[in-house]
């Protein structure tokens, strides 16, 4: 009558086929021997140099026979790989599903939509796809699907990936070396984003998430469809662009956090403070040795946000230049800030306490008077 069991086989080395033979034995009968009437959650987790004789096909397809609720399956083969059945795409209870893998140890092979109309949690981590078919078919039979995670393995046959969930929250994409797939984002309910992928391999092309709310993006090459509805958006890329009309990027923008490393991503701060009218908080966390002195040049007009709205500045800095124009520009014409807050980056030893006395010295002379100052480490 367990409603949640967990079998981990771990030999990474030798010849384990009889090791894994017994393993899989084991298993099937206990998850024959089940009387529950709902499986609430099975983790099936191996990791082997080959994937010898175990047949997850039967295993998954008991779990089903039980209704599982959620299902984690974890397969590292150092040889081989499992192709998860078509068959057990047809689970209309199942709830959560998280597949994780090691270069093409689990492969989806997807010839036809599938039915999990009950799901709602999708993780694929380093999961390979046959083909853009696998991805779209698997992706349209999910018609609760809220939240998806994508972590690809290296794959050369899958050009596209597409992710057009109607009912989908909260997507994260977490794309390393070797994944050059263009991934194209059409998600109406969608409200949180997450990108992190490695700069110059692929792009993000966000064509229609009308809703979204929260995004944080780590990536190089971003193209971003009109973005209204954004009120708290973290950045960490040295070349944006944007496909929006000008002057409606971020109107309802009122955080805004920022990691430049180059002098371009002074002038992208700039963009973005022009296009947001009612922005209240910058937090900004300067690279190390980022600098605008004698390269970065002021606007003509003064940001909306600055003028009006902008209430609290939070700066990190990473080291002695820190782009002290840049703060000085926005301390001049920042007429509503409340706070200023000075931290410095705790990991970095480069910094000492002289030059942090000096970097503070100058931002309290910059802040203005009527403005709190607070010092942090």
């Amino acid at each position: 009558m367990v409603p949640k069991l967990k079998f981990t086989f771990s030999i990474r080395n030798g010849d384990n086929d009889v090791d894994l033979q017994r393993f899989s034995d084991n298993v099937c009968r206990s998850m024959l021997s089940l009387q529950t009437p709902v499986l609430q959650s099975l983790h099936l987790e191996v990791i082997a140099k080959k994937s010898g004789t175990i047949d997850f096909g039967v295993l998954v397809g008991i779990a089903f026979g039980h209704h599982v609720r959620e299902l984690v399956l974890t397969v590292e083969f150092s040889q081989g790989s499992f192709r998860f059945p078509i068959n057990l795409y047809k689970c209309e209870m199942l709830e959560t599903l998280k597949l994780g893998g090691c270069g093409s140890s689990i492969i989806l092979d997807v010839t036809s939509p599938v039915c999990l109309k009950s799901l709602r949690t999708l993780h694929l981590h380093y999961v390979f796809f046959k083909d853009e078919e696998s991805v779209l078919n698997l992706l349209s039979g999910c018609e609760s699907l809220e939240t998806l995670l994508v972590r690809p393995s290296r794959n050369d046959d899958v050009k596209t990936f597409t992710i057009a969930v109607p009912s989908l929250q909260k997507l994260t994409i977490q794309s390393g070396y070797g994944d050059g797939a263009d991934y194209v984002i059409n998600a109406p309910s969608l409200k949180y984003l997450n990108i992190e992928a490695c700069h110059h391999y692929g792009s993000f092309l966000i064509e229609n998430a009308p809703q979204l709310v929260e995004a944080e993006i780590f990536s190089g090459n971003v193209i971003m469809g009109s973005l209204t509805s954004l009120k708290h958006l973290t950045l960490s890329i040295s070349h944006l662009e944007m496909k929006v009309p000008a002057g409606s990027i971020f109107n309802q923008l009122v955080y805004l956090k920022l990691f430049p490393s180059e002098l371009e991503d002074w002038n992208l701060l700039m963009l973005i403070l022009d296009n947001s009218p009612i922005l209240q908080v910058l937090k900004i966390q300067s690279g190390y040795g980022v600098e605008a002195r004698n390269e970065w040049k002021a606007p003509k007009h003064v940001p909306q946000c600055l003028s009006l709205h902008l209430k609290t500045l939070d700066w990190c800095v990473d080291g002695i230049e820190y782009g002290e124009e840049v703060a000085e520009y926005i301390l001049e014409n920042a007429s509503r800030l409340e706070k200023l807050i000075l931290s410095f980056d705790v990991d970095n030893y480069s910094l000492s306490e002289e030059d942090k006395l000096q970097v503070w010295h100058a931002m309290e002379s910059m802040c203005p008077y009527s403005c709190e100052f607070d010092l942090v480490g």
